[in-house]
């Protein structure tokens, strides 16, 4: 096994009360030919499994840190942050990489070092298949994903199996933490997309991603993301108010968008959250 010297790939390791799974997905990554530069295990446990945890994570060379038990995209930033290489790949305790999978990787990277690279995923669920996605998705008007039409120029992004240049982090790009499991990941791809990043395929390159349960999005995610869509991303009055239902949440628990605002630090706009949020709301009373 060969670490890569030319371009230093990080694996930020999320895991949550599954030591289980965690040693197998270690293990698969742990016999694939082409190694990383670092293997970065970021644990958001109950403090019952920490131990065992960072045992698992001694035990096959990666360094270990706690967690800040805020929430899946919470740790996705703290363990990108804890990274040192120059691009930084996503990966969670229920995933196995096939044979070369790494390989795949890292030749994409060093086709495209300025890219951020997507795989695709073998889906199961308690140990059966249940089907393939062959791209990652990229963000659609409704807030959830869509399929990626262009393979080399997209902003799709697969939660747990996608490489950013660590320039991203480096310039104070995250993923919005407001939210539970659901569409915060899809919406950063667009972000980035939108300040220059693209997002490509990796041909063939696929995770198997074995669940024991399907999670339930926080469907206030998806209305984040929806208008994140339809107001900056590809603004759109009409889809606006199609997917943005007026109800009595309009214009609540949505300030983070305002972050589609700020160019260089500073607000493009001198608004503040509560405004924008009317400004939204008026949408619906005009329509």
């Amino acid at each position: 096994m060969t670490p890569c010297r030319s371009i230093s790939l990080s694996v930020a390791l999320l895991t949550r009360n599954r030591p289980g799974s965690l040693e197998r997905a270690i293990a698969s990554l742990r016999a694939q030919d082409e190694q990383p530069f670092e293997v970065v295990v970021s644990d958001d446990s109950d403090d019952e499994f920490v131990s065992e945890i960072e045992a698992i994570a001694q035990k096959f060379g990666c360094r270990y840190v706690r967690g800040l038990r805020r929430g899946l995209y919470a740790n996705r930033n703290f363990a990108a942050l804890n990274c040192a290489g120059t691009h930084i790949r996503t990966m969670d305790d229920d995933h196995i990489l096939p044979n070369g999978h790494l390989e795949q990787c890292l030749a994409a990277v060093r086709e495209d070092p300025a890219a951020i690279w997507t795989t695709g995923e073998r889906g199961f669920l308690n140990g059966k298949s249940v089907g393939i996605a062959k791209t990652a998705s990229q963000l659609g008007p409704a807030g959830v994903g869509e399929a990626i039409v262009r393979q080399d120029d997209n902003w799709g992004i697969a939660d747990g199996s996608t490489i950013y240049p660590r320039q991203i982090y480096d310039r104070g790009f995250r993923i919005v933490e407001d939210f539970g499991f659901g569409s915060p990941y899809l919406e950063f791809g667009a972000f980035l997309y939108s300040h220059g990043w693209k997002c490509r395929c990796i041909p063939q390159a696929f995770v198997e991603h074995y669940a024991i349960s399907l999670g339930k999005p926080d469907l206030l995610s998806l209305r984040f993301a929806s208008i994140c869509f339809n107001l900056y991303f590809q603004p759109s009055r009409t889809r606006l108010i199609k997917h943005f239902l007026p109800t009595q949440e309009a214009g609540q628990n949505y300030g983070s968008h305002l972050r589609w605002l700020i160019v260089d630090g500073e607000l493009v706009d001198k608004i503040g959250s509560q405004a924008i949020c009317e400004s939204t709301a008026s949408i619906f009373r005009d329509a």
